[in-house]
């Protein structure tokens, strides 16, 4: 089923070493759930971002443009039966995601450049993203892949989530490869922190990540992996 009607939530990033992401999530696991999804261990996160021929999402990011929304393909573990469109819309330090999923050869042609033309589909966001496909020339720019280990908390509906090596790939048509090609951006054991809840953030979590004392950062994935991969050329 579509979801088109998320609200916007807030979103809070920061840049972390290994040492207090252990202490961290040391601290969290007391109140916190693990991600009802995968509740033993981290996943795999692989996403394909699109981009129109003025590379207009890369720019309002750079930018700070708001409001601002940018389309991806997603998949989790490379499991070709959990295939998510998705379009994320920010505006200042809120977000929200239409999503919708995409069997294996919808996303297939898609990867190929192909709008599909002719194709009526009650998919909301699927349809956008089509008419973009083909009045904005929207094309699959990038691979964006990482680790992640996720956390919840029900009050403010909190989700807490620290990514880990973060790597792109050019090789848009291996993207269901396990031993997909691609260059690390954060090293040195870096992590990014996301903080998401709703209208307010839980005083328990606030110190227990000891938000008051870290410094938040303006961070994009798929900025930084763009910008990383312009440089290596």
């Amino acid at each position: 089923m579509e979801k088109s009607k998320e609200k916007y939530r807030h979103e809070l990033k920061y840049i972390m070493d290994e040492r207090d992401v252990a202490q961290a999530v040391f601290r969290i696991r007391q109140f916190m759930k693990p991600d009802a999804h995968y509740p033993e261990a981290s996943y795999r996160i692989r996403s394909v971002y699109f981009d129109d021929i003025w590379d207009t999402a890369l720019m309002q990011n750079l930018n700070g443009v708001s409001p601002r929304s940018k389309y991806r393909i997603r998949i989790y573990n490379e499991d070709k039966e959990s295939i998510r469109l998705e379009q994320k819309i920010k505006n200042h330090d809120m977000t929200k995601k239409r999503s919708c999923p995409l069997s294996a050869e919808e996303c297939r042609r898609f990867l190929l450049g192909d709008v599909c033309e002719g194709v009526k589909d009650s998919r909301e966001v699927l349809t956008d993203f089509r008419q973009k496909m083909r009045w904005n020339c929207l094309k699959p720019k990038i691979i964006v892949a990482y680790e992640r280990t996720a956390f919840t908390y029900k009050e403010g509906n909190v989700r807490v989530t620290f990514d880990s090596n973060l790597a792109f790939s050019g090789s848009i048509q291996r993207f269901w490869e396990k031993e997909l090609p691609r260059q690390p951006v954060l090293t040195g054991g870096k992590y990014v922190m996301e903080v998401k809840y709703d209208a307010f953030l839980p005083g328990c979590v606030r110190q227990v990540l000891n938000m008051g004392k870290m410094e938040r950062v303006r961070f994009s994935q798929y900025t930084l992996c763009r910008m990383k991969g312009t440089m290596e050329r």
